[in-house]
């Protein structure tokens, strides 16, 4: 465990909060976050959680960085997210081995997870250059119109436990191609997996010479949550979780004219009909319900099954 840490630049107490490379906050008045091994509960490492002051620092970088970084070309935005990949692919072992030490998935769903993540980087290098809009012909002469889409600001990331790095990366590795920042709250039960990814971006991130492109703040939703909900400089918020929490998520960034991606709980279900295949259908069914310790927004609950 304690080399797995090491790899990754965690230590036994890490900051928990970041605005780059350089800018990692030591907050003084943050409360210590235990993160345990769910198998044994035995801790692994502490994060100190973010102030209220430390917020406003994380959210003005990140907002004053998506002033220069929305004018960089979206090809070499694409560059940075290709090495984000080739940096995620060398410390793929580790990472993935963190995830499983931090939230409980056996290790070859936390090695897949990572995987997952240098996935998306790869595919968003490739939107880098595919950024297309329309061109209508206009009724006036001489005239043409187009469309062109352009970035939103400061996208704000509020993932869930299940899983710790992968749900950041579909929203980050996008949002950078597309010219956004992003800030990252990630669950108080994973806050490890996410100064881990942390250095990897802040390694990136110093090798183009950029700050705030990619930040991170870890606390409780009660603080550092609700300010993501009502912060005007925060034009989208993707949240994972529950239907309930999704529900207050949507009503409150709705309010003040806000977007929000909502990836929420399910109550699935696997029918199972007169001719299926019995040796497909059990180990489906129980993979469905119990892969991933059981916590995936896909998770089966329920089986409806025919009588025969």
């Amino acid at each position: 465990m304690k080399a797995v840490l090491e790899k990754l630049g965690l230590k036994e107490v890490n900051p928990g909060a970041c605005t780059g490379p350089d800018g990692w906050i030591e907050d003084p008045k943050g409360k210590e976050l235990v993160s345990n091994n769910p198998t044994n509960g035995e801790p692994l490492a502490k994060v100190i959680q973010a102030t209220p002051e430390t917020y406003e620092k994380v959210i003005s970088a990140s907002h004053e960085a998506f002033k220069t970084w929305r004018c960089v070309p979206a090809p070499q935005r694409g560059q940075v997210v290709r090495d984000l990949g080739i940096a995620l692919r060398e410390f793929k072992e580790p990472l993935g081995d963190l995830v499983t030490l931090e939230m409980g998935k056996i290790r070859a769903e936390g090695h897949g997870e990572v995987q997952e993540m240098i996935d998306i980087c790869d595919f968003a290098v490739g939107l880098s250059r595919q950024l297309y809009g329309l061109t209508m012909h206009s009724e006036r002469p001489g005239h043409r119109m187009y469309e062109q889409w352009h970035p939103l600001g400061a996208v704000g990331v509020i993932s869930a436990f299940n899983f710790p790095v992968a749900v950041w990366s579909w929203n980050a590795a996008i949002a950078a191609v597309c010219g956004d920042t992003t800030v990252w709250k990630p669950s108080s039960s994973t806050p490890l997996c996410a100064v881990a990814v942390q250095h990897a971006c802040n390694r990136v991130m110093s090798d183009h010479g950029l700050e705030g492109v990619f930040t991170f703040i870890a606390g409780p939703g009660r603080t550092v949550g609700e300010r993501f909900l009502h912060d005007a400089r925060m034009p989208l918020v993707s949240f994972t979780g529950s239907t309930r929490m999704g529900r207050r998520v949507s009503e409150a960034v709705a309010k003040r004219f806000g977007s929000t991606i909502l990836e929420l709980g399910g109550n699935n279900a696997i029918i199972v009909t007169e001719n299926a295949d019995l040796d497909l259908a059990i180990p489906a069914i129980l993979f469905g319900a119990v892969g991933t310790a059981g916590q995936r927004c896909t998770s089966t609950r329920r089986i409806i099954a025919h009588k025969s």
